[in-house]
């Protein structure tokens, strides 16, 4: 699903590469990815979180992927040349990932499934495509704060087939996955990983 002008405004201001820079420093406390890896991020916007992702683990390469033409177009103009060494950018649907099976040795997604109508198909291409022992770091909200009085007028979301902390941990325990650490507000959001077995 396409951001809306809303939604645009959230991920593209300057506080948004603040927080992803926070995340990924947990991340690199927390997840361990030899050099070299190999690495998709799904919804990578303009470009912030592969930049980031890039400096803290080097991997060998990373592809970055996102569902609306005009967040890649924009990743190609907020990433200098040098920072998009090592980087692909495409457009892509998560739901149909364009990898063969056990290829990444990760897949990133800052607040990503939330977005997705069919977030449990999504979550099973992610785990597809995950080597085993491959890891799945993520960052999600809840209901709560995208479909609240005030939210659910300003920003677009799917109005349907919602998860919230239950449901998303039982998703990601039932596709394959083995939920690692994590910090959560059960009504808000949650930051963590889940590594394929």
């Amino acid at each position: 699903m396409k951001l809306n002008w809303a939604e645009r405004l959230a991920v593209n201001n300057p506080l948004r590469p603040l927080q992803q820079r926070l995340e990924i420093n947990w991340y690199r406390r927390n997840v361990k990815l030899a050099p070299g890896a190999r690495i998709l991020e799904i919804g990578c916007g303009r470009g912030a979180g592969s930049s980031l992702i890039k400096r803290v683990f080097k991997p060998d390469h990373i592809h970055a992927m996102d569902f609306d033409i005009d967040m890649i177009r924009k990743a190609e103009k907020y990433l200098s040349p040098e920072e998009r060494t090592g980087m692909s950018f495409f457009v892509g649907d998560v739901c149909r990932l364009p990898y063969r099976d056990r290829t990444m040795d990760a897949v990133f997604g800052f607040g990503v499934l939330h977005h997705i109508p069919d977030w449990q198909g999504a979550l099973k291409e992610i785990v597809r495509v995950l080597k085993d022992g491959g890891v799945y770091c993520f960052e999600e909200l809840y209901p709560t704060l995208y479909q609240n009085f005030i939210t659910r007028h300003i920003l677009l979301h799917p109005g349907e087939n919602r998860f919230k902390s239950d449901e998303l941990k039982q998703a990601i325990s039932e596709s394959g996955l083995v939920l690692g650490l994590y910090l959560e507000n059960k009504y808000l959001e949650i930051l963590g990983y889940a590594e394929k077995r």
